[in-house]
């Protein structure tokens, strides 16, 4: 299969202005930006497919783009009038070839290898699926960073929950089900999908729906339009997931970093 990795990076994140330049220092001392850290996750993500992958970051700013181009990025100049990711990446998919594009999104840099191997192999197997994404049960750690956030008022990350065909029944930046006491099953969606390029193609074509604009979750313009999304269970591993979603982040994951020794 023909995969293209695309890095969507915007500047102007309402939450977080500037975020995938924000600079995040490595467990030697070394700092690099965000977004080349989420570029060097996504190189070895396509070092680990059978055949590899092209890796883009996807942008329309341009000093996004002269830091990528510095650190050795190739670099897609997409247009301003991209809302989110998957748009960016439906722009990008139309001027590549591929037969999956994989969208490593630029806030992610402690996406393991195995998550991009899981969702092309879940392609591979079932030509029917036209969108997948990965989900990880939460340990005792990521669940209460979750709660933790829900408390202070903060968006953090985003849980899953899906039928038992694996196809999702919601995404939702709220914990997600509702827990009886001593259960603890949630799972994190995490922040990487694959597509077929026809699958993004409708999906440029579509207006934003009222759950994708009330969650801010742009994988919900899919399911309110009927277009399924297979969620792929991956395991951690021993290794932290996490985004980089708001500022206090920043801290959580150079704290990975230090632990993985990853400089």
């Amino acid at each position: 299969m023909r995969v293209v990795i695309a890095i969507p990076a915007r500047y102007g994140s309402t939450r977080y202005p500037g975020k995938p330049l924000a600079a995040l220092r490595g467990a030697g001392g070394t700092t690099r930006s965000l977004i080349e850290r989420s570029w060097m996750a996504a190189q070895a993500a396509a070092r680990a497919l059978p055949g590899g992958a092209q890796v883009v970051v996807a942008t329309d700013d341009a000093r996004i783009a002269a830091v990528a181009r510095g650190f050795g990025a190739d670099v897609a100049m997409t247009s301003t009038d991209c809302r989110n990711g998957t748009e960016r990446c439906a722009e990008l998919a139309a001027a590549v070839e591929a037969d999956v594009v994989v969208n490593l999104q630029g806030d992610a840099p402690l996406t393991p290898p195995w998550f991009v191997s899981a969702l092309v192999a879940a392609m591979a197997a079932d030509g029917s699926v036209q969108v997948a994404t990965p989900v990880l049960r939460c340990d005792a750690e990521a669940l209460a960073a979750f709660r933790a956030d829900r408390r202070a008022g903060r968006v953090g990350g985003t849980t899953a929950v899906f039928g038992a065909g694996g196809d999702a029944l919601y995404f939702s930046k709220e914990v997600l089900p509702f827990l009886p006491e001593g259960e603890d099953e949630v799972w994190h969606h995490v922040g990487v999908y694959a597509y077929r390029p026809e699958a993004l193609a409708r999906y440029a074509r579509l207006a934003p729906g009222r759950l994708e604009m009330l969650e801010g979750l742009e994988q919900l313009r899919f399911l309110e339009n009927g277009l399924p999304v297979r969620c792929v269970p991956v395991e951690a591993r021993g290794r932290v997931f996490w985004e980089l979603n708001n500022p206090e982040d920043v801290a959580r994951l150079e704290s990975v970093f230090a632990r993985e020794g990853t400089d």
